[in-house]
Order: C-alpha cells, then sequence, then structure tokens
C-alpha cells in the first residue's frame, strides 16, 4: 500500500490541532476555574455555620434542602447563564463585563442611547464591583486553606496568618510570567485538586447514597418556600457556591469559549457537585462534622495532603481573578474610563493573555490588608457574597438588553426566561444586602471607590479631549496655513517626526514650534500608532503615507501599525518609508522627535466638582511614559508642554 503524504500531513497537522485544544484546556483548568472550584472548601460550612447572624439548623431536611439548592444555582448561574449563554457575547473574543458595556456602546449609535447609556454606567459599576472581588478572593480562599492546619494539628493556628502572607506575595510576584506560564504550572495541579475532592465526594456518597436525592429540584423548592425565612438567608452563604462564575466570562479571552465550557463540563462541574454531595452525605452522618465538612470528608491520612493540595488549589482561586481583573482594566483603558496603562502581552497566540504591573501591585497590597485587617476566612464570608451578586445581576441584565437588541431574541423568551434569571439573581442580592452590616459594605466601598475614579477619569478625559482638539485645530486647514505664510516658513535641516492621536487635528508641538518661532524642518512627519488584533504585522504593511494634499511641501502624515505582541520602534518603522513616498529621503540617524506633554491645572470652569478635578489630575500621573513605550531615542525627543485647565 503506498502512504498519501497529503493525507499524513492533514492527519498529522489534525493531531497538532488536537494537541493544542487539549494544552488550552489544561492550561484555562490552571487559571480560570480555581474560584469556583475551591468554593466546596467553604459553602457549606458558612452555610451551617454557628457565627452567621441568621444560621440554618442542622437536621436532614435543611441538609437535603440546602445541598439541593446549591446544585441548582450552579446550574442555573454557571451552567446555564453564562456558560450557556453570557459567553457567546464576545467582543472580537474577549469576555466580561467590560466586554459586554463595549458591544452596548456599538449598539447606541442606531437605537435606545438612553437606555444604553444607562446600562453602560451600570455596567462601569460591575466592573468596579469585580475589582473589590479581586482584592477579596485572594484573601479568603488562601486564608481557608490555610485554615485547614486547625483541624490537622491545632497547634500550628499562629502560623496561619504568616504563612497567608508569604503565599500572596509569591503569587503576585510570579504574574509577569504571564498566564500561559502560569496556566501550565497550575492546570496539572487542578486537575489533581478536582479529582481528589471528587472521589472525597464519592466516599461521602457511598457511607450515604440518599444524598443523592437532593439533585432533585423538588428539595431545592421544598427548602426554598416551605422555610422562606431560613432559606431567604441562607442565600447569603449558599451564593459562594457560584463565586468564580463571573471570572469565567472575564478570563474567556485568555483561553477562549470553548476550551472554558470543555473544562467546566467535563471536569470541573461534576467535580463540584460530587463534593457537595458528598459532604451533604457526611452532615447527615454525623452533624458534629458540619464545622469543617470539606476536611473532615478526607480520610485522616490523606489530611495533610488535601491541606497542601487546598492551598495550592486556592492559590489558583486567586489567579482567576487576578487575570480577570487584568482584563478588565485592559478594556476599561481602551474604553476611556482609565488611563492608558502599561501592558504586557505573554502569548503570541492569544491576545487576551496580558499582564498589568500597576493593576498587579494594587491588588497585592489590597489583599494583604485585608488578610491582616479580618485575619479570618469567616470574617471575609460575608463580604464576599456582596461582590459576586451585584456582577453577576448586572451582567445579566446588560446581556439580556443585549441579547434582544442585536440578537432579535423574542420579547416572551426575554420576559419569561430572562426575569427567571432576574429573580434568581435579585433574591441572591436582596440576602447579601441584609448583610451589610456584617461586612458585605466593603465591597459596595470598594466598588463605589472604583467607580468614581473611572467615570472621573472618563469625564475628565472628555473635557481634556474637546479643550486640546480646541487648542489644536484642524490639521488640513493647519497644513493650509504652513503652505500660506507670507513670507514663507523658514525651512531648517533635518527631519522632524510629531507623534499625534491620528491624523484629523494639529500635534500641538508643530503648532507651536510653527506660530512662535516661524520655523518649519525641511521634512516634516506626523505619525500616528495603530494597534492591530495581530500579534505581529509584517514591513510590508507596517506603514501608511499620506501627503496632507500637497505633494512637494515634505510634510506627511504616516500610520505605523503594529501588533499587540510588538513594542512600538517608531526609527524602526520610518527606517521602512519609501523615498518615493516620503517627499524626499528623509534622515532617521539625526531626527528629532517631538511630543506633547499636556500639563492638567485646576480651571475656574464649572466642569466637575472640585474633589473630582483633584482625583482626575492624580490618575492622570500613572499613565505610561510614551517617550518609552513608543522606543524613542531620549537625547533627540522634545517634549513640549503645554496646559489644559480641566
Amino acid at each position: 500500500m503506498v502512504r498519501d503524504p497529503e493525507q499524513g500531513a492533514i492527519v498529522e497537522a489534525g493531531g497538532r490541532r488536537e494537541a493544542v485544544r487539549a494544552a488550552v484546556v489544561v492550561g484555562a483548568l490552571g487559571v480560570v476555574f480555581g474560584d469556583i472550584g475551591t468554593s466546596p472548601i467553604y459553602t457549606i460550612q458558612t452555610v451551617f455555620s454557628p457565627s452567621d447572624p441568621h444560621p440554618v439548623p442542622i437536621n436532614a431536611d435543611n441538609v437535603y434542602g440546602v445541598v439541593s439548592l446549591i446544585f441548582w444555582s450552579v446550574m442555573t448561574i454557571v451552567t446555564f447563564t453564562y456558560v450557556s449563554l453570557v459567553m457567546r457575547a464576545d467582543n472580537d473574543g474577549e469576555g466580561g463585563i467590560m466586554a459586554l458595556i463595549t458591544l452596548l456602546r456599538r449598539l447606541g449609535g442606531t437605537r435606545g442611547r438612553r437606555a444604553t447609556a444607562f446600562l453602560a454606567g451600570l455596567g462601569i459599576f460591575g466592573a468596579a464591583l469585580f475589582f473589590g472581588d479581586s482584592m477579596i478572593t485572594p484573601a479568603i480562599s488562601v486564608l481557608s486553606a490555610v485554615e485547614g492546619l486547625k483541624v490537622v494539628e491545632p497547634g500550628l493556628e499562629e502560623l496561619i496568618i504568616p504563612i497567608t502572607v508569604v503565599i500572596i506575595v509569591v503569587l503576585f510576584t510570579v504574574q509577569r510570567r504571564g498566564t500561559a506560564a502560569v496556566g501550565r504550572l497550575f492546570g496539572p495541579v487542578m486537575i489533581t485538586w478536582f479529582l481528589a475532592i471528587g472521589a472525597c465526594g464519592v466516599r461521602g456518597i457511598v457511607d450515604h447514597p440518599e444524598i443523592l436525592k437532593a439533585l432533585s429540584p423538588t428539595y431545592a423548592l421544598t427548602f426554598m418556600f416551605g422555610h422562606l425565612g431560613i432559606a431567604f438567608f441562607a442565600l447569603a452563604a449558599i451564593v459562594l457556591s457560584v463565586t468564580g462564575a463571573e471570572a469565567l466570562y472575564a478570563d474567556m479571552g485568555h483561553f477562549g469559549r470553548k476550551a472554558i465550557t470543555y473544562g467546566w463540563l467535563g471536569l470541573v462541574l461534576p467535580a463540584c457537585v460530587l463534593s457537595y454531595l458528598g459532604q451533604g452525605a457526611l452532615v447527615l452522618g454525623d452533624e458534629s462534622k458540619v464545622s469543617a465538612p470539606f476536611f473532615l470528608l478526607t480520610p485522616e491520612w490523606a489530611r495533610w495532603p488535601m491541606v497542601l493540595l487546598a492551598t495550592a488549589a486556592t492559590v489558583i482561586a486567586s489567579q482567576a481573578v487576578i487575570t480577570g481583573a487584568f482584563s478588565v482594566a485592559s478594556q476599561a483603558a481602551q474604553l476611556g474610563y482609565l488611563p492608558r496603562l502599561r501592558i504586557a502581552h505573554t502569548s503570541e497566540s492569544t491576545i487576551g493573555q496580558i499582564y498589568v504591573p500597576w493593576i498587579n501591585w494594587v491588588l497585592m497590597v489590597s489583599v494583604l490588608t485585608l488578610v491582616f485587617a479580618f485575619r479570618s476566612s469567616a470574617a471575609l464570608a460575608f463580604a464576599f457574597g456582596m461582590a459576586v451578586t451585584g456582577t453577576i445581576t448586572i451582567t445579566t441584565l446588560l446581556f439580556l438588553y443585549f441579547a434582544r437588541t442585536k440578537w432579535h431574541t423574542s420579547l416572551w423568551l426575554i420576559v419569561i426566561g430572562g426575569g427567571f434569571l432576574l429573580t434568581v439573581d435579585l433574591m441572591f442580592l436582596a440576602a447579601n444586602m441584609t448583610k451589610l452590616v456584617h461586612g458585605a459594605w466593603l465591597p459596595l466601598l470598594i466598588g463605589l471607590t472604583a467607580f468614581t475614579v473611572m467615570t472621573t477619569w472618563r469625564r475628565g478625559r472628555d473635557i481634556v479631549t474637546r479643550a486640546r482638539e480646541n487648542a489644536e485645530g484642524s490639521l488640513r486647514e493647519f497644513i493650509d496655513d504652513v503652505n500660506s505664510y507670507e513670507p514663507p516658513l523658514l525651512r531648517i535641516p533635518g527631519t522632524a517626526v510629531f507623534l499625534n492621536r491620528g491624523d484629523q487635528t494639529a500635534p500641538l508641538a508643530m503648532r507651536a514650534n510653527v506660530e512662535h518661532n516661524r520655523v518649519r524642518h525641511e521634512h516634516v512627519v506626523i505619525l500616528s500608532i495603530e494597534t492591530q488584533p495581530v500579534p505581529r504585522v509584517l514591513d510590508a504593511d507596517r506603514t501608511n503615507v499620506d501627503s496632507l494634499g500637497y505633494v512637494h511641501d515634505g510634510i506627511i502624515h504616516v500610520a505605523a501599525r503594529y501588533g499587540y505582541m510588538e513594542t512600538p520602534n517608531i526609527p524602526a518603522a520610518l527606517r521602512l518609508l519609501d523615498p518615493a513616498q516620503t517627499e524626499g529621503a528623509i534622515s532617521i540617524d539625526d531626527a528629532s522627535y517631538f511630543l506633547s506633554k499636556i500639563e492638567l491645572k485646576m480651571g475656574p470652569e464649572p466642569t466637575m466638582a472640585a474633589w473630582r478635578k483633584h482625583l482626575f489630575i492624580a490618575t492622570s500621573y500613572i499613565t505610561a511614559d510614551a517617550a518609552e513605550y513608543f522606543g524613542l531615542p531620549r537625547e533627540r525627543t522634545v517634549i513640549m508642554g503645554s496646559q489644559i485647565d480641566v
């Protein structure tokens, strides 16, 4: 038999694709599912905790009801709402609440501008709440795992806080390696984790198989409506079982919807359900074990390994929300709700895999502060649910509006199906509101602070943009004036490169040079940077030249295109220009580069409240350095400042 080389190549290529897909799923397991995958450590324990202001009495009916309610909450919110529906709404592969805001803003140009603006504002608050979640999750997750030391060796209780602090510092330090590298490291650990908790769950189920009855929704409904006073308050703890659902969506740009779906349905969901059922079975057999059902479900000989594995898994839980925070911050900056932050892209194959240093270190300081302030996972439990339920409710609302306006989903389906989903979310939110004085105020405070910063930056940016456009004026009109000066402007030898935001307005640095010095360089390049949604741009496609209406005046506009994995290098891009397009040869080796630096000052105009003006100016100081970012030679870079009143 003769081997068909083409067919063999196809088979080999197909095998590589399958290997890549498997690697992405493993990476997703190591980054995305840590938060929701470690919820079994503390959910049932918190529901029945005697320290809860509204504890659930321990009896067989309540155990069946709680386990059933946990199962159906996970199925409704995570599997149905997020995995099946919300994750289909992506912005060029990116997920998260900021992606939904972007999609809604696109719709705002065609219909419902007021509704879109309101929902976008609501979405920004949801994104702000997610930042609160990103601070609380590492603190409560790592603390809950390290607290397992008390179960196996009570004498080690004093080491819980120091060990937690060391773990958190190490976690944030390794973030610069990128989510792909972290995912490859954590993926096998999480696979071991899910297999272990699933196996322990099976052990409990075998001892008391009647717990499987809790899979029927009748037990959840009976508990909810038959004991409404108890069940309603219990929702504030039951919501812990779905913490991390929003991270699945926020991290979609890192690994893709299919990889997350495969990982959830194939491993994470079955393992978590088995763990909850096993813990319920354990409590049915011995009510005294409700104090730590997760660790007590583990055989005694395996508790030390389980504590170590749980610690590793909760570190990964923190990773899920950290990478989600990177995505949200990056998208917020693109939408104009945060200043330009230094962003490092860590993968050549996936645009969403990024590292944002400023966000990373702010999160680390915040997490350590929470650890030292609350000192136990129980103290943080009441704060945890508020951030999650707020984000989930807002995401569901935005998605339903998007589905109706963009996908033209039937109104009856939105009202009935969407109404049911929103009712579930609102019940969880209302239950958590009852915990305000017990710690739920914390994520609201964090969310309001972040919301204030983002909306203030957006408002201030709009004010500065309008003022800058007025100061810069039209680029085409400016070029007309330059070419009609009488007497003509003095042309000095050399090349000047003026960085600009686009080709509509004149660079302030160039305008100042012409109007105050009455000179211009022999060759002038007005250059703007365009980032493309690809890893790298070929040199042949790097630049686009516009003569700006005059073919012999030596002034051109150049748009330089870069892929998201590339570091912009303006001198290298200029060397690629064809002299035939540049109205003569330009000298790159001794070219001067001009940046327009805007100094913000408090202005007398009532554009914003005084405190918001101060906040906007303070936030502007974290903007990434333009000269360093664009690779300009420092010795030939001139920064010309101008002042704008806010």
